[in-house]
């Protein structure tokens, strides 16, 4: 009897020290990781920048993304298409209540809530986005390597209340119309 309670010991040991090597927690390095933004207009006009993430945590089971927090800090958005004036404006005005509103919502957040292995090594990852504190589900591809982690998700804003030119809200903008999408590319770096 000593000897089975023994054996069944050393057998969850076992198990639960490969569990425990199976779930990890990625460190994410926040000052060299990036989030680059497109947004784009009817007349093929498109502004692109960059936002800075807050904090960052990444949870892997068996190399898929089982869980996870990203925090980013509205306050950082900036342009990188315009230069001068017109830049200082379009910072300034994607701040503002017309977008994002950052003055009442200084940060957004993506919580992952599961992944499952898509085709060219990319998982396909569903989780949580919260922005002007409003939040919806989101889906998006995710590949992971050794030393870095990227994605690429695409959110529909008026989902999020930023109505400025928006179809969603108002009629006849013809090309004064901005595409409700608004494309992110993430790099993580472990």
């Amino acid at each position: 009897m000593k000897k089975t309670i023994q054996n069944l010991a050393l057998i969850m040991s076992f198990i639960f020290c490969s569990m425990t090597l199976q779930a990890q927690k990625q460190n994410v390095n926040i000052e060299k990781s990036s989030i680059r933004w497109t947004g784009k207009e009817i007349t093929t006009k498109t502004h692109y920048g960059s936002i800075s993430f807050q904090e960052a945590s990444l949870e892997l089971n068996n190399g898929l993304a089982s869980g996870g927090q990203f925090i980013v800090d509205m306050t950082s958005i900036n342009c990188e298409d315009l230069e001068g004036g017109s830049k200082q404006y379009l910072e300034k005005h994607l701040k503002s209540e017309d977008f994002f509103g950052v003055e009442q919502h200084a940060t957004a957040k993506l919580e992952i809530s599961s992944a499952k292995q898509g085709e060219n090594g990319k998982q396909i990852v569903d989780g949580q986005l919260t922005i002007k504190g409003i939040t919806h589900p989101v889906s998006f591809d995710l590949a992971v390597g050794e030393t870095s982690a990227t994605a690429n998700l695409v959110f529909d804003r008026s989902k999020y209340n930023v109505k400025f030119r928006s179809k969603t809200f108002f009629d006849d903008l013809g090309d004064k119309l901005i595409y409700d999408d608004i494309e992110l590319e993430v790099t993580l770096i472990f």
